[in-house]
C-alpha cells in the first residue's frame, strides 16, 4: 500500500472531529450551537457568492482553502470564543503548536501548502487572506443577529467591541462594509447589542 495515501487517509479521518468542535455561535433556525465543520462550509460558500464585492481582484480558490482549513487547528486547540479576554491570550501559541501537529499528518509538500495558507490567513496581509477573515467574521455576525442578539446577548458584547471584530471587512470591501454597518446600527436599535 502506498505509505502516502495511507498519510493521507489517516488525516481525512481526523477532520472528521472537526463535526465534534462546538464554537460559540448558534445556528439561526435552531437552538443549537454549529460545529467546526458547519462554519468551515458556510463561509467557504459565502465565498463563492460574496467574491464579487472584493475591493481587490482575489484568487477565490485560494480565499476558500484558507477558510476550509483555518479552522483545522482546533481539534487540538479548541474552539477561543473571539471576545474571550482571557481565553485569547495564549490563542496563537496553542494555535501554532496545534498547526505543527495536524499539518504535520501530511507529506512534507502538503504540510507546507497547507501551513503557508493558514499563517498566511493569521497574517491577513493579503487581499485573499483579508477577505478570508471578512468571512469568517461576517458569518458569526449574520447568525448572532437572525437569531435575536445569540452571542451578543448571551456575553453582554458591546457594539465596539463588535465593530472591532468586524473590522477586517472595512479593508477588504466597501459593499460589505456598508452592509456591516447598516446591520450592526439596526441590531443596535433592535437592542441586540449593548453600546459602549
Amino acid at each position: 500500500m502506498d505509505k502516502r495515501i495511507l498519510k493521507d487517509m489517516e488525516f481525512i479521518v481526523e477532520l472528521d472531529r472537526m463535526k465534534t468542535i462546538l464554537r460559540q455561535t448558534s445556528l439561526i433556525t435552531e437552538d443549537r450551537r454549529e460545529d467546526d465543520a458547519q462554519h468551515s462550509w458556510h463561509i467557504a460558500v459565502m465565498t463563492m457568492v460574496l467574491s464579487d464585492y472584493s475591493n481587490d481582484d482575489i484568487d477565490v480558490n485560494k480565499v476558500i482553502k484558507m477558510l476550509l482549513i483555518h479552522d483545522l487547528v482546533e481539534l487540538y486547540a479548541g474552539d477561543t470564543f473571539c471576545y474571550d479576554q482571557e481565553g485569547n491570550k495564549d490563542k496563537r501559541e496553542r494555535e501554532v503548536k496545534a498547526a505543527e501537529k495536524i499539518f504535520g499528518m501530511l507529506e512534507s509538500k502538503k504540510a507546507t501548502e497547507f501551513r503557508a495558507l493558514w499563517d498566511e490567513f493569521e497574517e491577513m496581509e493579503s487581499p485573499e487572506a483579508l477577505f478570508a477573515a471578512s468571512m469568517d467574521r461576517l458569518q458569526p455576525m449574520l447568525n448572532n443577529y437572525y437569531n435575536g442578539g445569540g452571542t451578543w446577548k448571551k456575553h453582554g458584547v458591546a457594539q465596539s467591541d463588535i465593530y472591532k471584530r468586524i473590522s477586517p471587512v472595512k479593508s477588504s470591501s466597501d459593499k460589505l462594509w456598508e452592509f456591516v454597518e447598516h446591520m450592526l446600527e439596526d441590531a443596535y436599535n433592535r437592542g441586540l447589542i449593548l453600546k459602549k
